[in-house]
C-alpha cells in the first residue's frame, strides 16, 4: 500500500516537472523551444524504458507501471505542448499523434493487465493538459483520450476506466459551455466559438455512445458503459442553449431521436437481444430529457402551446406502451402527461378559471386544444395502465382512474371556459362554466350507468366505475350549487340546473333498479339452493 501511494505520488510530481520544463521554463527564458520539447520527450522515453526494465525485475510491477504512466502521459503532454502551446504542427496533425502515443499507453496496459497503468496515462494528461492548451483544442485532445480507451473497455473489464477517459472531457465542455454563456450574455462571445463547441461536444457524444455500445455488446454488464452514454450527452443538452430556439430544437431534437430509437430497438423482436436492458433504460431516460428540451425550445416564442406538446409526447408514449406492454414508456409517458398537466395548470390555474378578466387576458383557443389533447392522455392512462405487466393492482387501478377522473374534470372545465372565452360570443365565460358543469354530469351518468351493467359480470370494474361516477357527480353538484348558483345568470343558470337535475334523475333510477334486479338475482338463486338441499 505505502508502495502505490509513493508511485502515485512520483508520477504527480514528475508530470509537474515536465509541465515546467515545458512551460515555465519558457517563461522564465531557460533553453529554447525547441530543446524544451526534445528534452521533454527524451525524458518521456527514458521513463518509459526505465520502467519497462524494471517491470521485468522481481517485485518491479507497481514501480514499473508507475514510471511508464509518467512517461507515456509526459509524451502525450510534449504532443499537446508542439500543437497548442507552440503551435508547430497543424491541429489534425497533432491530435493524430496524440492519438498513437495514448493508444501506446493503453496497449501497454492490456498487455500487462494492468487498469491502473491506463488509468495513470489517462488521468495523467487529461489533468495537466489544461496547462498546455485551453479551449476547442483541449476538448480535441481530451476527446482523443476519451477515443483512445474504447479498445481497452471492449476487452476488459474496467470501470475506473470508463469513468476516467469520460469525466475529463465531459467536465471540461461543461466548463466551456457555461464560460460561452456567460460571455455570450455580455456580448463577448462570438459565433464561431459556438460552432465549435457544438461540434466538439457532438464529437465527445458520438463517442461515448459507439464506445458504450461496442462494449455492451461483448460485456453486456457493464453497466457503467450504459451510464457513460448519459455523461456525454449532458454538454450537448448544454450547448444547445447557447444558440436560437429553433437550433436548440433541433440539436436537442436529433439526439432524442438518436437515443430514444436506440431504446426502441428492444421492443422489435428481431433486435430486441442486440443491447442490454440498462443501456435501452439509460438511453430512454436521456432521450426523454432531450425531448422534455425539445418541447420547451420548439414552444418557448409560445408558451401556451408547451403543455400541448408535452401531451402530444404523453400521447406517443403511452401508445407504444399500449401495444408493446413496455412499462418504461408507460413511465416516460405518466412523466410527460404530469409534466403537461402542470404547464396547463400554471396557465389556467383556479383563480383565472373562476375570474372572469382573468380568463380573457390568459385564456385561448390554444388553452382548449391543450386541455382536449390532456383529456385524450387521460383517457388513454385509464386504459394502458391496468394492461401493463405487473400494474394490475387494484388499488394501483382504483388509484389511476380517481387520478384520472380528477384530471379530466380540470381539463374539461379549462376547454369549456377557453372555447367560451375565445369565441368571443357574449356571457361566453359562463356558458363555458354551464357546459363544464353539464359535462362533468354526463360523464358521471356514464360511469355509473357503466358500472351498474358490469355489476354482475365484473364487480372489481364496476366498483372502480361506480366509485369515479359518484365522485364526478358529487364534483358536479358542489360546482351547481358553489359556483354556478352565483356566477350564472338568466337562462344559462336554467339550463344548467334542468341538465344536471334530469340526469341525476335517470342515475338513481338506472341505480335502484339495478340494485333491484341484483337482490331479485340472489333471491332467485338462494332458492333453488334451497330447493335443491331439501331434494
Amino acid at each position: 500500500m505505502i508502495s502505490r501511494v509513493l508511485a502515485v505520488a512520483g508520477v504527480g510530481v514528475t508530470l509537474i516537472g515536465v509541465l515546467m520544463l515545458l512551460v515555465l521554463a519558457a517563461q522564465a527564458g531557460f533553453f529554447g523551444p525547441v530543446a524544451r520539447v526534445v528534452a521533454g520527450g527524451a525524458l518521456s522515453l527514458v521513463l518509459v524504458g526505465a520502467g519497462w526494465r524494471v517491470f521485468t525485475k522481481p517485485g518491479g510491477r507497481v514501480g514499473g507501471i508507475a514510471l511508464v504512466s509518467t512517461g507515456i502521459a509526459g509524451a502525450y503532454l510534449d504532443v499537446v505542448a508542439m500543437t497548442g502551446y507552440y503551435h508547430w504542427v497543424p491541429a489534425g496533425v497533432g491530435l493524430a499523434l496524440a492519438l498513437v502515443v495514448a493508444l501506446a499507453g493503453v496497449g501497454l496496459a492490456m498487455r500487462w493487465q494492468s487498469q491502473p497503468l491506463a488509468v495513470g496515462v489517462v488521468i495523467g494528461a487529461a489533468v495537466l493538459s489544461p496547462a498546455l492548451t485551453t479551449e476547442l483544442m483541449l476538448l480535441g485532445f481530451l476527446v482523443v483520450l476519451q477515443a483512445a480507451g474504447v479498445p481497452v473497455q471492449m476487452r476488459r473489464d474496467w470501470p475506473v476506466l470508463h469513468v476516467a477517459r469520460t469525466l475529463p472531457v465531459v467536465l471540461a465542455a461543461l466548463s466551456m459551455i457555461a464560460v460561452s454563456g456567460i460571455a455570450g450574455a455580455i456580448g463577448g462571445e462570438e459565433a464561431a466559438q459556438r460552432r465549435g463547441l457544438l461540434i466538439a461536444v457532438i464529437a465527445c457524444a458520438v463517442v461515448g455512445l459507439v464506445g458504450a455500445l461496442l462494449v455492451v455488446r461483448r460485456k453486456p454488464a457493464d453497466i457503467t458503459a450504459s451510464v457513460t452514454i448519459a455523461l456525454t450527452a449532458l454538454p450537448v443538452l448544454a450547448v444547445a442553449l447557447l444558440f436560437s430556439r429553433v437550433v436548440n430544437a433541433s440539436i436537442t431534437g436529433a439526439l432524442a431521436t438518436v437515443l430514444l430509437g436506440l431504446a426502441a430497438t428492444t421492443l422489435v423482436p428481431g433486435l430486441r437481444d442486440r443491447i442490454p436492458r440498462h443501456t435501452a433504460l439509460v438511453a430512454a431516460l436521456t432521450g426523454a430529457v432531450a425531448l422534455l428540451q425539445t418541447c420547451g425550445a420548439a414552444t418557448g416564442a409560445h408558451p401556451h402551446l408547451f403543455p400541448t406538446s408535452l401531451f402530444v409526447v404523453a400521447l406517443a408514449f403511452l401508445a407504444v406502451a399500449a401495444t408493446s406492454r413496455a412499462r418504461v414508456a408507460a413511465g416516460l409517458g405518466l412523466a410527460f402527461a404530469l409534466f403537461g398537466g402542470l404547464a396547463l395548470l400554471a396557465i389556467a390555474n383556479p383563480e383565472t378559471l373562476t375570474v372572469h378578466r382573468f380568463a380573457e387576458r390568459h385564456l385561448d383557443i390554444s388553452t382548449a386544444v391543450a386541455a382536449l389533447i390532456g383529456l385524450a392522455v387521460a383517457a388513454m392512462v385509464a386504459w394502458t395502465v391496468p394492461r401493463l405487466p405487473g400494474w394490475a393492482d387494484q388499488t394501483l387501478v382504483t388509484i389511476v382512474w380517481i387520478a384520472v377522473s380528477v384530471a379530466g374534470l380540470y381539463s374539461v372545465l379549462v376547454a369549456s371556459v377557453s372555447l367560451g372565452v375565445a369565441l368571443n360570443v357574449p356571457d361566453g365565460f359562463v356558458i363555458g362554466h354551464s357546459l363544464a358543469t353539464i359535462v362533468w354530469m354526463v360523464a358521471a351518468t356514464a360511469s355509473l350507468f357503466y358500472g351498474l351493467r358490469r355489476l354482475s359480470r365484473s364487480p372489481a370494474v364496476a366498483k372502480v366505475c361506480l366509485v369515479s361516477g359518484l365522485l364526478v357527480a358529487a364534483a358536479a353538484l358542489a360546482k351547481l350549487f358553489l359556483f354556478d348558483l352565483a356566477t350564472l345568470s338568466g337562462l344559462v343558470r336554467v339550463i344548467a340546473f334542468l341538465a344536471v337535475g334530469i340526469l341525476l334523475l335517470l342515475t338513481g333510477t338506472r341505480y335502484a333498479r339495478a340494485f333491484a334486479d341484483s337482490g331479485a338475482e340472489r333471491t332467485e338463486v338462494e332458492r333453488a339452493e334451497t330447493e335443491r338441499a331439501q331434494s
